[in-house]
This record gives C-alpha cells, structure tokens and sequence, in this order.
C-alpha cells in the first residue's frame, strides 16, 4: 500500500538530517539562452548569470527554505534582484510573477517590493482556487538582509507538500517605479522541494518493509516492488521537450532503504528510464546512518537528452531501479563510518542443513574502499542464538576474499544475520546484514486464483466470515500450488491469532489496491511461520 507522509523531509532548521553529498547537489548549474532570458530548473536554489541593465550587472536570486520546520510544513520561496557587483538589492522592483507547481497553474500577477526583494510562502489549505494575501512583514528572509520585504501568502491544497515550482519571472521596473523598462528582463526559474512518499508491503523473506522516496522534481504514483526481481518502479511527470531539458539542470531522486531489508542492501544499483538504461555514474550510494541507507539519483541533462533522443513517444518518467547484477556484493558500513564490508556466499540460495560458503572483504572507505588487514570477530545469529562464530586478521589482497565456512543446522531457516564486530579493536567499528536461509520463492501460477477467493478475502476482512472459512480457501491455493510451501519448513508457532496486517491486505487485494504476488507473499510468511495451519 502507498501513503504520503505527513511531516516533509526539512529543507532548514535543527532536525535536518542531510548527508554531505545531498548538500553538494541542492546548488546546481544554470545555463543562459540569450542576453535577457535566463533557466534553470530542479533545484533547491538559483543565482542567475548576470545581464545588464542600465549599464551595470543585475542578477535575480531564488530560495527556498521552510516558514518554522518545527511547527509546519509551510514552503518559503524569496525572489530577489541584486547588483551583482554590490550584493545589494535594487529598490522600487515590478515583478511579473507567473507561477505553477508541477504541471499545475497557480497565478500571474503583479507585485512591488520597495526593497527589491519578495517572499512567497506556500499554504496549504482546503480552498477551491489560489487564495494570495499581500501583506509587510519582517520574516526569515527579510531579518537576514536587515530588511522588511514583501511577504505574499499563496494558500490553495496541497501547497506546502513540496515538488516542482516553476516562475516566470519579468522585471518591469528597477531604481524606481516610474523608470518602465523598455526591455524587461526575464529570468524563468525552478525550484525543487523535496517531497517524500513511504510504500509499505510484504515480502515473503523479510515481512513487512516500508520504502520511502523522496523526489526533488515531481510527485511519484503507481508504486510497485517486486521481489522476485527486487524492482522499484514508480512514475513521475516530466514534459518531454527540448525547451524543458534545456531548462532542467538535474532531476534528483532518493530512495530510503531500511538496513533490516537484506535483499535492498546490494553494493550497486541500475535505473531505467522509459526502457533506456542510464550511466551508474547517476547512482550514489549514502550507508552512514545506523538505521537505513539513502541511494541518489542524480539525472543530468546529458542523460535526459539521451532518454529523449532513443524515444519519439514518451509520457512522464517511467522508472526502474533495480540491483546491479554485475556487483552481487551486499554492501554495509560500520557505525564509526570507517569500515565497508562487502559480502556474497556461496550457493546463491542458503538451505537448511547444507553448507554455507561467506566470502567478505573489509574495506577502508577513506582509503577508496581498499582492502585493508585488521583485526576482526565474526558472527553469525538468529536471534540470540550464535549459529558460528570466527575471528582473525582480514585479507588486504583485491582478490582474495575472507571466508566462513560452515554447516547450517537443520533448524535455522529464515532471516539470519551476519554480524562484524570490534574491526582494529573499535567496539564502534560495528555492523549487521540481514540475509535468508531457505528462500521463499513465489510460484507463477499465482495468477491463477479463482474469483471466489477473492469474494472469501472481502467478506473475511469485514467479519462476514470466520477464519476457518477463510484458511479453507488458502488451503485451496497451496493444494493448487498457487502458494507453495514445503511442509518441512513449516514450524509451530504458539500463537493462532492471525495478525491484523494480514486482513487489511485481504481487504485491499479484494478490491484490487493490492497486486496477488504481495497478498499472496503475506500468506506464505504465515504459513511458514505457523500461524496459518493448513
């Protein structure tokens, strides 16, 4: 299933969480047409090339920030023009603001700001049409310049969610308003806030996982994760012109993956857009928060021209991201931020009772992810259970991999972590990778389900129907093989309470907000965990 989430990822303000190479790509490039009219779209800030006007350089600044993160949501937007030279704002400006949000129009008007300067701030609120309310104040913007300046309410629904704004800007007057300019000068302009949507569904080896995507272009829809191939796919609007890609600097996007979700925590990544596969160089891979890991999609213009041109036809941003199936390495960095651990095993899919084969390197990140000879203690779990253990000095040879060998009992299947602790006798230098023993695998018939589970599955998730009915229809499907289930994975599970989640997923894949492969991957967890009987 696919929500927004309520609270925005902050643009300002203490709680920002932001890595560093987030705050290299907030500050693009821009490009300039001709004398007067100057672009740049997609991102979070804008200074434009100088132009000339009355016989010295002008520029126009737009930015972007929150009103009070700590209270709201609301999206602040400031449009300035300054000497170049001075850094001073010019007095008496007529702006001619044209703007939308997305694909969206929002206004054109006029405004005057006795001191060069104006403040949008974007509100959100239940109005049929955009609502804009004038007023001086002294804000956020103003208070740094040592300045009032003009701040302009925009209220209308779902302003402050962020997403693409899009201004044209044309100068009227300058240094007084009584001087009309006879050339106006226009400047178009985008500003990217980043807007964040959390997808959550079940996988069939690693349960319930939620996986958020922040975008800095456009809004997402049509969220989908499969995780027999492990693709994210989602779609985003995008007008595919040559006048839009040469206004579009970058389109920057973000995906958040929970360090829990074992299959997501490869060493690289591929993204398709529209069918055309881009350069990795687009793909940034961010492993220093404890909790999750951040993978950047940085787009260019260099790449935009290459979807267009092998396209004739396009409709908005198709995307697929998916593993990158030349590097099978599963990727984590320690807590301290000093060690990389790449890890792959042999055989591809671990099984009960057989023997497992973990090869991993230990890797200096600030030594360019080296191979580096340190003291090391290795572990493998399952709850508090240690299933091997080994220590030892790691191999700081490019081709030869640390290895652990061992049997895995007859009883361990499912989720197991691999833990690397006390790397060069640091308790800090610590971290965990979740993988899977005796993989679950969906079958291809799952296609085939009969209406009248389907009508079951309505009718249980409203309490028409009791469970057993209800478990006599997932009996039905894995006697049919459209769920398959060893009975020897099977184990006993003291509870016979089914949980909830699992009749909310009955209720949305009745009617039809679930795909069959997640509602039948949520049952095949249950009955392998025992608390579905069948």
């Amino acid at each position: 299933m696919e929500k927004k989430l309520e609270k925005k990822i902050p643009t300002s303000g203490p709680n920002l969480k932001i890595s560093s190479f987030t705050i290299v790509l907030v500050f693009a490039f821009v490009s300039i047409i001709s004398i007067n009219d100057v672009y740049g779209h997609g991102v979070g800030s804008e200074t434009f090339p100088p132009v000339s006007l009355d016989g010295k350089l002008v520029t126009v600044e737009v930015s972007s920030s929150q009103s009070d993160p700590e209270t709201n949501d609301d999206q602040q937007i400031s449009i300035s023009l300054i000497d170049f030279d001075s850094k001073i704002t010019l007095r008496d400006v007529t702006f001619l603001i044209k703007s939308e949000r997305g694909e969206n129009f929002l206004f054109e008007k006029e405004f005057q700001a006795d001191n060069g300067f104006l403040v949008f701030n974007f509100v959100s609120e239940d109005t049929s049409s955009i609502v804009i309310d004038e007023k001086q104040n002294a804000n956020f913007f103003g208070s740094l310049l040592g300045l009032d300046s003009r701040l302009i309410d925009v209220k209308g629904s779902q302003l402050s969610e962020g997403g693409l704004y899009k201004f044209d800007i044309t100068i009227l007057t300058a240094d007084g308003y009584s001087k009309k300019l006879e050339t106006p000068l226009v400047f178009n302009a985008g500003i990217s806030i980043p807007q964040t949507t959390t997808h959550s569904f079940v996988d069939p080896n690693f349960d319930t996982q939620s996986i958020e995507v922040v975008t800095y272009y456009d809004e997402i829809s049509n969220f989908e994760y499969d995780p027999t191939s492990k693709e994210i796919k989602y779609y985003m609007p995008f007008e595919w012109s040559e006048k839009n890609i040469n206004q579009t600097s970058v389109v920057h996007q973000e995906i958040v993956i929970p360090n829990e979700f074992g299959d997501l925590l490869v060493s690289g990544f591929k993204m398709n857009v529209n069918g055309i596969e881009l350069s990795e160089d687009i793909v940034n891979i961010d492993d220093f928060f404890s909790d999750e890991r951040i993978v950047h999609f940085i787009i260019y213009q260099k790449e935009l021209l290459k979807i267009f041109g092998n396209t004739e036809t396009q409709n908005g941003m198709n995307f697929v991201i998916k593993p990158n199936r030349d590097d099978v390495h599963l990727s984590s960095v320690t807590d301290n931020g000093q060690f990389r651990i790449l890890v792959f095993w042999e055989p591809e899919n671990l099984k009960s009772g057989s023997n497992a084969e973990i090869n991993f390197d230990v890797t200096e990140i600030f030594l360019k992810n080296k191979p580096v000879a340190t003291e090391y203690y290795f572990s493998v779990t399952q709850d508090e259970r240690i299933i091997y253990e080994q220590n030892g000095i790691s191999s700081d040879v490019k081709d030869v991999h640390n290895k652990a060998e061992f049997l895995i009992p007859e009883d361990v299947s499912g989720i197991v972590h691999l833990n690397f602790e006390n790397l060069d006798n640091n308790k800090l230098a610590k971290t965990t990778i979740p993988i899977v023993i005796d993989r679950i695998t969906l079958s291809e018939n799952s296609a085939m389900i009969p209406d009248w589970i389907r009508n079951n599955a309505s009718w249980w998730s409203s309490e028409q129907i009791d469970d057993g009915t209800f478990i006599r229809g997932i009996e039905f499907l894995v006697k049919n093989e459209v769920i398959l289930v060893s009975s020897e994975k099977q184990v006993r599970s003291e509870s016979q309470e089914i949980p909830s989640w699992i009749k909310n997923n009955a209720g949305w894949w009745a009617e039809g907000s679930l795909d069959d492969a997640t509602f039948l991957q949520g049952l095949e967890f249950l009955i392998e965990n025992g608390v579905i009987r069948v």
